[in-house]
Protein backbone atom coordinates (compact mmCIF):
# COMPACT_ATOMS: atom_id res chain seq x y z
CA UNK A 1 0.00 0.00 0.00
CA UNK A 2 1.09 3.21 -1.29
CA UNK A 3 2.45 5.71 1.80
CA UNK A 4 0.38 8.71 2.41
CA UNK A 5 1.99 12.14 1.65
CA UNK A 6 2.33 14.74 3.95
CA UNK A 7 2.87 18.42 5.17
CA UNK A 8 6.64 19.00 4.63
CA UNK A 9 6.06 21.26 7.59
CA UNK A 10 3.95 21.57 10.41
CA UNK A 11 3.93 25.68 9.34
CA UNK A 12 2.65 24.88 5.88
CA UNK A 13 -0.65 22.60 7.07
CA UNK A 14 -1.53 25.38 9.53
CA UNK A 15 -1.51 28.35 7.27
CA UNK A 16 -3.29 25.87 4.55
CA UNK A 17 -5.84 25.26 7.98
CA UNK A 18 -5.58 29.51 8.33
CA UNK A 19 -6.06 30.58 4.92
CA UNK A 20 -9.29 27.68 4.41
CA UNK A 21 -11.01 29.29 7.48
CA UNK A 22 -10.71 32.35 7.01
CA UNK A 23 -12.11 33.40 3.64
CA UNK A 24 -14.51 35.53 2.02
CA UNK A 25 -17.37 35.76 4.93
CA UNK A 26 -14.32 37.03 7.40
CA UNK A 27 -14.37 40.57 5.11
CA UNK A 28 -18.22 40.73 3.96
CA UNK A 29 -20.12 38.79 6.51
CA UNK A 30 -19.14 38.92 10.13
CA UNK A 31 -18.56 43.05 9.88
CA UNK A 32 -22.62 43.29 8.92
CA UNK A 33 -23.40 40.74 11.19
CA UNK A 34 -21.57 42.14 14.02
CA UNK A 35 -23.26 45.48 13.23
CA UNK A 36 -26.35 44.15 12.40
CA UNK A 37 -26.55 41.61 15.96
CA UNK A 38 -25.82 44.36 18.79
CA UNK A 39 -22.39 46.03 17.48
CA UNK A 40 -20.27 45.03 20.73
CA UNK A 41 -22.54 43.45 22.74
CA UNK A 42 -22.15 40.80 19.19
CA UNK A 43 -18.96 39.79 20.43
CA UNK A 44 -20.87 38.14 23.78
CA UNK A 45 -22.45 35.34 21.82
CA UNK A 46 -19.65 35.29 19.13
CA UNK A 47 -16.65 34.04 21.77
CA UNK A 48 -19.19 32.29 23.69
CA UNK A 49 -20.24 30.24 20.57
CA UNK A 50 -16.96 30.00 19.72
CA UNK A 51 -15.55 28.61 23.00
CA UNK A 52 -18.28 26.34 23.23
CA UNK A 53 -18.79 25.20 19.41
CA UNK A 54 -16.49 25.98 17.07
CA UNK A 55 -13.52 25.73 18.99
CA UNK A 56 -14.56 21.55 20.24
CA UNK A 57 -15.44 20.83 16.50
CA UNK A 58 -12.28 21.83 15.70
CA UNK A 59 -10.42 19.68 17.68
CA UNK A 60 -12.33 16.48 16.99
CA UNK A 61 -12.47 17.34 13.23
CA UNK A 62 -8.51 17.66 13.47
CA UNK A 63 -8.47 14.58 15.30
CA UNK A 64 -10.22 12.38 13.49
CA UNK A 65 -8.32 13.72 9.82
CA UNK A 66 -5.28 12.75 11.46
CA UNK A 67 -5.71 9.58 13.11
CA UNK A 68 -7.63 7.74 10.21
CA UNK A 69 -5.37 9.29 7.49
CA UNK A 70 -8.03 9.70 5.46
CA UNK A 71 -10.92 11.52 3.80
CA UNK A 72 -14.32 12.61 5.75
CA UNK A 73 -15.81 9.76 3.55
CA UNK A 74 -12.99 7.38 4.76
CA UNK A 75 -12.53 8.65 7.74
CA UNK A 76 -16.43 8.02 9.13
CA UNK A 77 -16.73 4.61 7.75
CA UNK A 78 -13.66 4.39 9.60
CA UNK A 79 -15.01 5.05 12.67
CA UNK A 80 -19.11 4.55 12.59
CA UNK A 81 -19.72 2.87 9.44
CA UNK A 82 -23.65 3.73 9.45
CA UNK A 83 -22.89 7.18 9.42
CA UNK A 84 -20.19 7.24 6.56
CA UNK A 85 -22.98 9.17 4.05
CA UNK A 86 -22.43 11.59 6.13
CA UNK A 87 -18.77 12.02 5.29
CA UNK A 88 -19.93 11.79 1.69
CA UNK A 89 -22.10 14.42 1.70
CA UNK A 90 -19.17 16.89 3.09
CA UNK A 91 -17.92 15.90 -0.10
CA UNK A 92 -20.87 17.16 -1.97
CA UNK A 93 -21.34 20.02 -0.64
CA UNK A 94 -17.84 20.47 -1.43
CA UNK A 95 -18.18 19.91 -5.02
CA UNK A 96 -21.59 22.56 -5.17
CA UNK A 97 -19.52 25.31 -2.83
CA UNK A 98 -16.06 24.90 -5.84
CA UNK A 99 -18.48 24.94 -8.79
CA UNK A 100 -19.61 28.70 -7.59
CA UNK A 101 -17.31 29.98 -4.81
CA UNK A 102 -14.56 30.72 -7.97
CA UNK A 103 -16.96 32.79 -9.57
CA UNK A 104 -16.58 35.57 -6.79
CA UNK A 105 -12.98 35.34 -7.06
CA UNK A 106 -13.49 35.49 -11.21
CA UNK A 107 -15.67 38.75 -10.62
CA UNK A 108 -12.38 39.97 -7.82
CA UNK A 109 -9.99 39.13 -11.11
CA UNK A 110 -12.02 41.64 -13.42
CA UNK A 111 -12.20 44.33 -11.21
CA UNK A 112 -8.48 43.92 -10.39
CA UNK A 113 -7.70 44.09 -14.52
CA UNK A 114 -10.32 46.74 -14.84
CA UNK A 115 -8.03 48.92 -11.85
CA UNK A 116 -5.09 49.02 -14.91
CA UNK A 117 -6.67 52.38 -16.59
CA UNK A 118 -6.21 55.99 -15.97
CA UNK A 119 -9.84 56.41 -14.50
CA UNK A 120 -11.43 53.70 -12.90
CA UNK A 121 -14.57 52.35 -14.98
CA UNK A 122 -17.35 52.95 -12.17
CA UNK A 123 -15.95 56.06 -10.90
CA UNK A 124 -18.39 58.58 -12.71
CA UNK A 125 -21.30 57.71 -15.57
CA UNK A 126 -19.30 59.29 -18.55
CA UNK A 127 -19.33 56.25 -20.39
CA UNK A 128 -21.51 55.03 -23.34
CA UNK A 129 -22.08 52.07 -22.13
CA UNK A 130 -23.74 53.11 -18.60
CA UNK A 131 -27.53 52.40 -18.38
CA UNK A 132 -29.83 55.76 -18.36
CA UNK A 133 -30.61 54.73 -14.61
CA UNK A 134 -26.95 55.76 -13.96
CA UNK A 135 -26.55 58.98 -11.54
CA UNK A 136 -22.86 60.25 -10.27
CA UNK A 137 -23.76 62.93 -8.96
CA UNK A 138 -21.88 65.65 -10.92
CA UNK A 139 -25.41 67.08 -12.57
CA UNK A 140 -25.73 70.44 -12.05
CA UNK A 141 -29.23 72.85 -12.68
CA UNK A 142 -30.00 76.78 -12.20
CA UNK A 143 -30.49 78.15 -9.09
CA UNK A 144 -32.23 81.23 -8.90
CA UNK A 145 -31.93 83.21 -5.60
CA UNK A 146 -35.41 85.66 -5.29
CA UNK A 147 -33.69 87.86 -2.81
CA UNK A 148 -30.87 89.00 -4.71
CA UNK A 149 -32.19 87.61 -8.26
CA UNK A 150 -29.04 86.10 -9.08
CA UNK A 151 -28.77 82.44 -10.59
CA UNK A 152 -26.13 80.14 -9.78
CA UNK A 153 -25.54 76.08 -10.89
CA UNK A 154 -26.31 73.57 -7.70
CA UNK A 155 -26.03 69.84 -7.66
CA UNK A 156 -28.90 68.67 -8.56
CA UNK A 157 -30.95 66.34 -5.98
CA UNK A 158 -30.66 62.45 -6.52
CA UNK A 159 -33.81 61.42 -8.86
CA UNK A 160 -35.60 58.21 -7.46
CA UNK A 161 -34.66 54.77 -9.20
CA UNK A 162 -31.36 55.80 -9.77
CA UNK A 163 -28.18 53.49 -8.79
CA UNK A 164 -24.94 54.97 -8.58
CA UNK A 165 -22.03 54.05 -10.98
CA UNK A 166 -20.27 51.39 -8.97
CA UNK A 167 -24.07 49.38 -9.06
CA UNK A 168 -24.34 50.29 -12.36
CA UNK A 169 -20.98 49.00 -13.30
CA UNK A 170 -21.44 45.48 -11.43
CA UNK A 171 -24.45 44.51 -12.26
CA UNK A 172 -26.28 46.72 -15.36
CA UNK A 173 -28.08 44.82 -17.81
CA UNK A 174 -28.39 47.25 -20.64
CA UNK A 175 -26.30 47.04 -23.68
CA UNK A 176 -25.27 49.56 -25.98
CA UNK A 177 -24.83 48.51 -30.22
CA UNK A 178 -21.23 48.48 -31.06
CA UNK A 179 -19.63 49.36 -27.57
CA UNK A 180 -17.35 46.97 -26.08
CA UNK A 181 -19.56 45.56 -22.99
CA UNK A 182 -17.62 46.51 -19.74
CA UNK A 183 -19.38 46.12 -16.96
CA UNK A 184 -19.40 43.08 -14.53
CA UNK A 185 -22.77 40.86 -14.40
CA UNK A 186 -25.03 42.42 -17.43
CA UNK A 187 -27.93 40.97 -14.85
CA UNK A 188 -31.42 39.68 -16.63
CA UNK A 189 -34.55 40.42 -14.51
CA UNK A 190 -34.83 36.79 -12.98
CA UNK A 191 -33.38 33.27 -13.64
CA UNK A 192 -35.63 32.60 -15.88
CA UNK A 193 -34.01 34.96 -18.07
CA UNK A 194 -30.63 33.10 -18.49
CA UNK A 195 -29.16 35.32 -21.60
CA UNK A 196 -25.69 34.42 -22.66
CA UNK A 197 -22.49 33.31 -21.21
CA UNK A 198 -20.50 36.64 -20.34
CA UNK A 199 -17.84 35.23 -22.26
CA UNK A 200 -14.91 37.35 -20.52
CA UNK A 201 -15.77 35.87 -17.16
CA UNK A 202 -16.11 32.43 -18.64
CA UNK A 203 -12.09 32.99 -20.01
CA UNK A 204 -10.61 34.04 -16.45
CA UNK A 205 -12.90 31.79 -14.42
CA UNK A 206 -10.87 28.54 -16.68
CA UNK A 207 -8.11 30.86 -15.72
CA UNK A 208 -9.25 30.64 -11.64
CA UNK A 209 -9.55 27.24 -12.34
CA UNK A 210 -5.87 26.68 -13.94
CA UNK A 211 -4.16 28.59 -10.84
CA UNK A 212 -6.18 25.88 -8.34
CA UNK A 213 -4.91 22.85 -10.38
CA UNK A 214 -1.45 24.14 -9.98
CA UNK A 215 -1.89 24.61 -6.30
CA UNK A 216 -2.88 21.06 -5.52
CA UNK A 217 -1.65 18.99 -8.37
CA UNK A 218 1.16 17.95 -6.38
CA UNK A 219 -1.12 17.50 -3.28
CA UNK A 220 0.05 18.77 -0.04
CA UNK A 221 3.43 19.58 -1.54
CA UNK A 222 2.60 21.94 -3.90
CA UNK A 223 0.17 23.53 -1.62
CA UNK A 224 2.33 23.60 1.44
CA UNK A 225 4.72 26.34 -0.99
CA UNK A 226 1.49 28.57 -2.24
CA UNK A 227 0.51 29.01 1.45
CA UNK A 228 3.34 30.77 2.52
CA UNK A 229 2.22 33.70 0.16
CA UNK A 230 -2.04 33.59 -0.48
CA UNK A 231 -2.43 33.10 3.33
CA UNK A 232 0.00 35.87 4.26
CA UNK A 233 -0.38 38.83 2.09
CA UNK A 234 -4.73 39.42 3.37
CA UNK A 235 -3.17 40.54 6.89
CA UNK A 236 -0.87 42.73 4.59
CA UNK A 237 -3.33 44.18 3.04
CA UNK A 238 -5.67 44.56 5.85
CA UNK A 239 -3.21 46.37 8.11
CA UNK A 240 -2.95 48.71 5.15
CA UNK A 241 -6.48 49.53 5.14
CA UNK A 242 -6.90 49.83 8.69
CA UNK A 243 -4.43 52.17 8.94
CA UNK A 244 -5.55 54.13 5.69
CA UNK A 245 -9.04 54.01 7.34
CA UNK A 246 -8.68 55.30 10.72
CA UNK A 247 -7.06 58.40 9.25
CA UNK A 248 -9.94 59.20 6.83
CA UNK A 249 -12.84 62.10 8.21
CA UNK A 250 -15.75 59.98 9.41
CA UNK A 251 -14.11 56.60 10.06
CA UNK A 252 -14.73 57.27 13.86
CA UNK A 253 -18.52 57.03 13.12
CA UNK A 254 -17.90 54.25 11.16
CA UNK A 255 -16.30 52.32 14.22
CA UNK A 256 -18.40 53.18 16.39
CA UNK A 257 -21.28 51.91 14.28
CA UNK A 258 -19.49 48.90 14.31
CA UNK A 259 -18.75 48.27 17.82
CA UNK A 260 -21.63 50.39 19.96
CA UNK A 261 -23.23 47.63 22.14
CA UNK A 262 -26.59 47.20 21.62
CA UNK A 263 -27.60 44.92 24.88
CA UNK A 264 -31.07 44.52 23.91
CA UNK A 265 -30.61 42.77 21.14
CA UNK A 266 -29.08 39.87 23.22
CA UNK A 267 -32.72 38.69 23.85
CA UNK A 268 -33.30 37.80 20.19
CA UNK A 269 -32.39 34.57 19.81
CA UNK A 270 -31.39 35.07 16.24
CA UNK A 271 -28.25 36.86 17.57
CA UNK A 272 -27.15 33.74 18.94
CA UNK A 273 -28.06 31.46 15.88
CA UNK A 274 -26.26 34.03 14.09
CA UNK A 275 -23.41 34.08 16.09
CA UNK A 276 -22.89 30.39 16.03
CA UNK A 277 -23.56 29.99 12.47
CA UNK A 278 -21.22 32.31 11.86
CA UNK A 279 -18.10 30.67 14.31
CA UNK A 280 -19.48 27.04 12.31
CA UNK A 281 -19.07 28.69 8.92
CA UNK A 282 -16.08 30.68 9.18
CA UNK A 283 -14.34 27.20 10.19
CA UNK A 284 -15.78 25.26 8.10
CA UNK A 285 -16.88 22.69 10.26
CA UNK A 286 -18.52 19.90 8.06
CA UNK A 287 -17.34 21.05 4.83
CA UNK A 288 -14.80 18.28 4.93
CA UNK A 289 -11.78 20.47 4.35
CA UNK A 290 -10.54 20.47 7.87
CA UNK A 291 -10.57 16.18 7.98
CA UNK A 292 -8.75 16.03 4.39
CA UNK A 293 -5.98 18.39 4.83
CA UNK A 294 -5.22 17.33 8.64
CA UNK A 295 -5.27 13.84 7.32
CA UNK A 296 -1.78 14.68 5.80
CA UNK A 297 -0.11 15.81 8.97
CA UNK A 298 2.38 13.53 10.71
CA UNK A 299 0.28 10.78 12.98
CA UNK A 300 1.75 12.32 16.16
CA UNK A 301 1.68 16.15 15.22
CA UNK A 302 0.56 18.29 18.39
CA UNK A 303 -3.19 18.92 17.62
CA UNK A 304 -4.78 21.13 20.30
CA UNK A 305 -1.51 24.29 19.61
CA UNK A 306 -2.94 24.05 15.77
CA UNK A 307 -6.62 24.51 17.15
CA UNK A 308 -5.70 26.73 19.40
CA UNK A 309 -3.81 29.04 16.83
CA UNK A 310 -6.82 28.72 14.34
CA UNK A 311 -9.00 29.65 16.38
CA UNK A 312 -7.38 32.85 17.44
CA UNK A 313 -6.43 33.72 14.34
CA UNK A 314 -9.97 33.74 12.73
CA UNK A 315 -11.62 35.34 15.17
CA UNK A 316 -9.02 38.26 15.49
CA UNK A 317 -8.81 38.44 11.66
CA UNK A 318 -13.06 39.04 11.77
CA UNK A 319 -12.32 41.76 14.17
CA UNK A 320 -9.75 43.23 12.32
CA UNK A 321 -11.85 42.97 9.02
CA UNK A 322 -14.69 44.70 10.85
CA UNK A 323 -12.71 47.75 11.85
CA UNK A 324 -10.94 48.19 8.27
CA UNK A 325 -14.70 48.34 6.81
CA UNK A 326 -16.48 50.05 8.92
CA UNK A 327 -13.43 52.66 8.86
CA UNK A 328 -13.59 53.40 5.71
CA UNK A 329 -17.36 53.17 5.34
CA UNK A 330 -17.50 55.86 7.77
CA UNK A 331 -15.74 57.89 5.58
CA UNK A 332 -17.93 56.61 1.98
CA UNK A 333 -21.06 57.77 4.30
CA UNK A 334 -19.88 61.35 5.58
CA UNK A 335 -18.35 62.22 1.72
CA UNK A 336 -22.08 61.66 0.14
CA UNK A 337 -23.58 63.49 3.75
CA UNK A 338 -25.36 59.83 4.86
CA UNK A 339 -25.33 57.47 7.73
CA UNK A 340 -23.39 54.93 7.93
CA UNK A 341 -26.34 52.35 8.12
CA UNK A 342 -27.21 54.13 4.69
CA UNK A 343 -24.53 52.84 3.27
CA UNK A 344 -23.26 49.12 4.60
CA UNK A 345 -24.29 46.24 2.63
CA UNK A 346 -23.41 42.30 3.28
CA UNK A 347 -21.93 40.08 1.08
CA UNK A 348 -20.93 40.89 -2.92
CA UNK A 349 -22.55 43.91 -2.72
CA UNK A 350 -20.04 45.36 -0.06
CA UNK A 351 -17.21 44.31 -1.64
CA UNK A 352 -18.40 44.43 -5.53
CA UNK A 353 -20.32 47.77 -5.01
CA UNK A 354 -19.79 49.79 -1.29
CA UNK A 355 -16.36 49.33 -1.16
CA UNK A 356 -15.07 50.63 -4.83
CA UNK A 357 -17.25 53.96 -4.18
CA UNK A 358 -15.42 54.32 -1.27
CA UNK A 359 -11.75 53.49 -3.05
CA UNK A 360 -13.28 56.64 -5.55
CA UNK A 361 -12.16 59.33 -3.45
CA UNK A 362 -9.02 58.23 -2.35
CA UNK A 363 -5.60 59.24 -3.73
CA UNK A 364 -4.27 57.14 -6.59
CA UNK A 365 -7.83 54.84 -6.30
CA UNK A 366 -6.32 52.54 -8.63
CA UNK A 367 -3.78 51.36 -6.48
CA UNK A 368 -5.75 51.15 -3.33
CA UNK A 369 -7.91 48.89 -5.70
CA UNK A 370 -5.82 46.67 -7.08
CA UNK A 371 -4.58 45.90 -3.67
CA UNK A 372 -7.90 45.20 -2.12
CA UNK A 373 -9.03 43.12 -5.12
CA UNK A 374 -5.73 41.53 -4.94
CA UNK A 375 -6.24 40.53 -1.27
CA UNK A 376 -9.73 39.21 -2.10
CA UNK A 377 -8.75 36.71 -4.50
CA UNK A 378 -6.24 35.58 -2.11
CA UNK A 379 -8.29 35.40 0.07
CA UNK A 380 -10.49 33.28 -1.79
CA UNK A 381 -8.62 30.78 -3.89
CA UNK A 382 -7.04 29.32 -0.64
CA UNK A 383 -11.01 27.82 0.51
CA UNK A 384 -10.93 27.10 -3.32
CA UNK A 385 -8.30 24.79 -3.27
CA UNK A 386 -8.56 23.43 0.17
CA UNK A 387 -11.93 22.50 -0.58
CA UNK A 388 -10.85 20.94 -4.35
CA UNK A 389 -9.07 18.80 -2.77
CA UNK A 390 -11.31 17.31 -0.50
CA UNK A 391 -12.93 16.03 -3.75
CA UNK A 392 -9.49 14.64 -5.45
CA UNK A 393 -9.09 13.15 -1.99
CA UNK A 394 -12.18 11.27 -1.29
CA UNK A 395 -11.44 10.22 -4.73
CA UNK A 396 -8.06 9.01 -4.64
CA UNK A 397 -8.60 6.93 -1.09
CA UNK A 398 -11.71 4.90 -2.55
CA UNK A 399 -10.58 4.42 -6.18
CA UNK A 400 -6.94 4.23 -5.90
CA UNK A 401 -6.50 1.12 -7.95
CA UNK A 402 -8.95 2.87 -10.78
CA UNK A 403 -7.39 5.95 -11.18
CA UNK A 404 -3.69 4.61 -11.03
CA UNK A 405 -4.95 1.98 -13.98
CA UNK A 406 -7.06 4.55 -15.86
CA UNK A 407 -5.57 8.15 -15.26
CA UNK A 408 -1.73 6.61 -14.20
CA UNK A 409 -1.49 10.14 -12.55
CA UNK A 410 -3.16 11.76 -9.46
CA UNK A 411 -2.24 15.27 -11.20
CA UNK A 412 -4.64 13.79 -14.47
CA UNK A 413 -7.27 13.17 -11.59
CA UNK A 414 -7.04 16.92 -10.51
CA UNK A 415 -7.03 18.36 -14.19
CA UNK A 416 -10.68 16.09 -14.08
CA UNK A 417 -12.03 17.20 -11.01
CA UNK A 418 -11.20 21.15 -12.00
CA UNK A 419 -12.71 20.66 -15.96
CA UNK A 420 -16.10 18.92 -14.37
CA UNK A 421 -16.45 21.45 -11.87
CA UNK A 422 -15.31 24.59 -13.95
CA UNK A 423 -18.49 23.68 -16.70
CA UNK A 424 -20.50 23.28 -13.58
CA UNK A 425 -19.81 26.90 -13.02
CA UNK A 426 -20.60 28.30 -16.03
CA UNK A 427 -24.42 28.59 -15.58
CA UNK A 428 -23.01 31.49 -12.95
CA UNK A 429 -21.33 33.39 -15.64
CA UNK A 430 -24.45 33.62 -18.03
CA UNK A 431 -26.73 36.69 -17.48
CA UNK A 432 -29.10 35.53 -15.18
CA UNK A 433 -25.77 33.98 -13.30
CA UNK A 434 -26.07 35.64 -10.39
CA UNK A 435 -29.60 34.50 -9.38
CA UNK A 436 -28.77 31.19 -9.51
CA UNK A 437 -25.39 31.84 -8.18
CA UNK A 438 -27.63 33.34 -4.94
CA UNK A 439 -29.84 30.07 -5.51
CA UNK A 440 -27.09 27.42 -4.89
CA UNK A 441 -25.31 29.30 -2.43
CA UNK A 442 -28.66 29.48 -0.18
CA UNK A 443 -29.01 25.72 -0.66
CA UNK A 444 -26.01 23.77 -1.17
CA UNK A 445 -24.85 24.59 2.42
CA UNK A 446 -27.22 26.91 4.13
CA UNK A 447 -30.04 24.92 4.46
CA UNK A 448 -28.39 21.25 4.91
CA UNK A 449 -24.83 22.30 6.40
CA UNK A 450 -26.66 22.06 10.19
CA UNK A 451 -28.35 18.83 9.29
CA UNK A 452 -25.08 16.98 8.14
CA UNK A 453 -23.11 18.38 11.17
CA UNK A 454 -25.25 17.27 13.58
CA UNK A 455 -25.44 13.71 11.80
CA UNK A 456 -21.09 13.62 11.48
CA UNK A 457 -21.10 15.19 15.40
CA UNK A 458 -23.24 12.22 17.08
CA UNK A 459 -21.28 9.29 14.45
CA UNK A 460 -17.60 10.66 15.82
CA UNK A 461 -18.86 11.56 19.76
CA UNK A 462 -21.79 9.66 20.35
CA UNK A 463 -21.76 6.74 18.29
CA UNK A 464 -17.92 6.05 17.97
CA UNK A 465 -17.36 7.60 21.19
CA UNK A 466 -16.02 10.91 22.75
CA UNK A 467 -14.18 9.05 25.46
CA UNK A 468 -12.46 6.37 22.78
CA UNK A 469 -11.63 9.73 20.69
CA UNK A 470 -10.02 11.39 23.77
CA UNK A 471 -7.89 8.13 23.84
CA UNK A 472 -7.17 8.27 19.90
CA UNK A 473 -5.40 11.58 20.75
CA UNK A 474 -3.46 10.21 23.63
CA UNK A 475 -2.13 8.11 21.20
CA UNK A 476 -0.60 10.53 18.70
CA UNK A 477 -0.11 13.04 21.67
CA UNK A 478 0.50 11.43 24.81
CA UNK A 479 -2.20 13.24 26.75
CA UNK A 480 -5.95 13.09 26.67
CA UNK A 481 -7.97 16.51 26.12
CA UNK A 482 -9.21 18.58 28.95
CA UNK A 483 -12.48 17.28 29.97
CA UNK A 484 -14.14 20.71 28.62
CA UNK A 485 -13.20 18.98 25.08
CA UNK A 486 -14.88 15.79 25.74
CA UNK A 487 -17.91 17.55 27.91
CA UNK A 488 -18.39 19.69 24.66
CA UNK A 489 -18.29 16.77 22.22
CA UNK A 490 -20.84 14.63 24.07
CA UNK A 491 -23.26 17.35 24.99
CA UNK A 492 -22.87 21.14 24.32
CA UNK A 493 -22.08 21.45 20.53
CA UNK A 494 -24.45 18.41 19.41
CA UNK A 495 -27.24 20.66 21.46
CA UNK A 496 -26.10 23.65 19.83
CA UNK A 497 -26.16 22.61 16.47
CA UNK A 498 -29.47 20.64 16.83
CA UNK A 499 -30.83 23.88 18.07
CA UNK A 500 -29.28 26.04 15.18
CA UNK A 501 -30.99 23.63 13.17
CA UNK A 502 -34.67 23.52 14.77
CA UNK A 503 -34.53 27.10 14.73
CA UNK A 504 -33.55 27.48 11.01
CA UNK A 505 -36.31 25.17 9.86
CA UNK A 506 -39.02 26.66 12.44
CA UNK A 507 -38.25 30.31 10.91
CA UNK A 508 -37.56 29.19 7.51
CA UNK A 509 -39.18 31.27 4.76
CA UNK A 510 -38.89 30.87 0.90
CA UNK A 511 -35.33 32.33 -0.23
CA UNK A 512 -35.02 35.69 -1.46
CA UNK A 513 -32.61 38.01 -3.14
CA UNK A 514 -33.24 41.47 -2.54
CA UNK A 515 -36.67 41.93 -3.75
CA UNK A 516 -36.68 39.45 -6.26
CA UNK A 517 -38.90 36.80 -5.58
CA UNK A 518 -37.88 33.46 -7.11
CA UNK A 519 -40.60 31.19 -9.27
CA UNK A 520 -41.76 27.77 -8.23
CA UNK A 521 -39.68 26.02 -10.13
CA UNK A 522 -36.65 27.58 -9.14
CA UNK A 523 -37.32 27.00 -5.39
CA UNK A 524 -37.74 23.14 -6.24
CA UNK A 525 -34.28 23.16 -7.59
CA UNK A 526 -33.04 24.89 -5.15
CA UNK A 527 -34.19 22.10 -3.18
CA UNK A 528 -33.27 19.08 -5.08
CA UNK A 529 -29.33 20.79 -4.90
CA UNK A 530 -30.18 20.93 -0.90
CA UNK A 531 -31.17 16.82 -1.43
CA UNK A 532 -28.26 15.92 -2.95
CA UNK A 533 -26.47 16.06 -0.05
CA UNK A 534 -28.99 15.09 2.46
CA UNK A 535 -29.70 11.98 0.86
CA UNK A 536 -26.37 10.88 1.31
CA UNK A 537 -27.14 10.29 4.75
CA UNK A 538 -29.84 7.45 4.31
CA UNK A 539 -27.86 6.24 1.70
CA UNK A 540 -24.96 5.40 3.08
CA UNK A 541 -26.36 3.99 6.16
CA UNK A 542 -28.28 1.52 3.82
CA UNK A 543 -25.57 0.66 1.93
CA UNK A 544 -23.68 0.00 5.38
CA UNK A 545 -26.20 -2.02 6.50
CA UNK A 546 -26.48 -3.83 3.50
CA UNK A 547 -22.60 -4.45 3.28
CA UNK A 548 -22.56 -5.30 7.44
CA UNK A 549 -21.69 -8.90 8.66
CA UNK A 550 -25.36 -10.48 10.31
CA UNK A 551 -28.04 -13.22 9.27
CA UNK A 552 -30.55 -10.62 10.37
CA UNK A 553 -31.52 -7.03 10.05
CA UNK A 554 -30.82 -6.19 13.47
CA UNK A 555 -27.36 -7.99 13.30
CA UNK A 556 -26.34 -5.87 10.51
CA UNK A 557 -27.38 -2.78 11.78
CA UNK A 558 -25.49 -3.19 15.37
CA UNK A 559 -22.47 -4.47 13.26
CA UNK A 560 -22.60 -1.31 11.20
CA UNK A 561 -22.77 0.85 13.71
CA UNK A 562 -19.35 -0.60 15.47
CA UNK A 563 -16.26 0.74 14.24
CA UNK A 564 -13.67 -1.58 12.23
CA UNK A 565 -10.89 -0.32 14.21
CA UNK A 566 -11.74 -2.55 17.25
CA UNK A 567 -11.02 -5.88 14.76
CA UNK A 568 -7.18 -5.34 14.72
CA UNK A 569 -4.70 -3.59 15.86
CA UNK A 570 -5.39 0.69 15.05
CA UNK A 571 -2.09 1.45 13.99
CA UNK A 572 -1.81 -1.59 11.71
CA UNK A 573 -5.36 -0.94 10.35
CA UNK A 574 -4.82 2.57 9.73
CA UNK A 575 -1.26 1.82 7.81
CA UNK A 576 0.33 4.40 9.64
CA UNK A 577 3.70 5.49 8.51
CA UNK A 578 4.70 8.86 10.73
CA UNK A 579 5.25 7.07 14.11
CA UNK A 580 2.69 6.49 17.25
CA UNK A 581 2.07 3.80 19.80
CA UNK A 582 0.20 1.07 18.74
CA UNK A 583 -3.04 0.66 20.87
CA UNK A 584 -6.40 -1.63 20.69
CA UNK A 585 -9.21 0.28 21.02
CA UNK A 586 -12.80 -1.45 22.11
CA UNK A 587 -16.45 -0.23 21.08
CA UNK A 588 -16.99 3.00 23.63
CA UNK A 589 -20.58 4.41 22.73
CA UNK A 590 -22.25 6.96 24.63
Amino acid sequence: MLARATWSKNVEFLLAAIGYCVGLGNVWRFPYLCYSSGGGAFLVPFFLMLILCALPLLYMELSVGQYTQNGPVGALAKLCPLFKGAGLATVVISFLFTTYYNVIITWAFYYLFSCFQEVLPWIDCKHEWNSPNCWDGTAMHNYTNTTTNTSYLVPSIKPNGTISPTEDFYQVKETCKNQERRYVLEKSDGIDEPGKVKWELALILLMCWVIVYFCIWKGPKSTGKVVYFTATFPYVVLVILLVRGVTLPGSLNGILFFIKPKWELLLDPKVWVNAAAQNFNSIGIAFGGIITMSSYNKFNNRIIKDVLVIVIVDAVTCLLAGFAIFSILGNLAENQGKSVDDVIQQGPGLVFVIYPEAFTTMPVPQLFAAVFFFMLINLGIDSQFASTEVIVTTINDHFHPQVKKYLKRKEVLVALVCFISFLCGLPNVTQGGYYFFSLIDHYAAAVSLMYLAFFEVIAITWFYGARRLGRNVKEMNGSTPNMFFIVCWYIVSPLFIFGIWLFSMISYRPFQLDNYNYPVWATMLGWFIAALSVLCVPIGMVHSIYQAKGNTLWQKLKNSIVSPLNETNAATQLNLYNGGVEKSEHFDAL
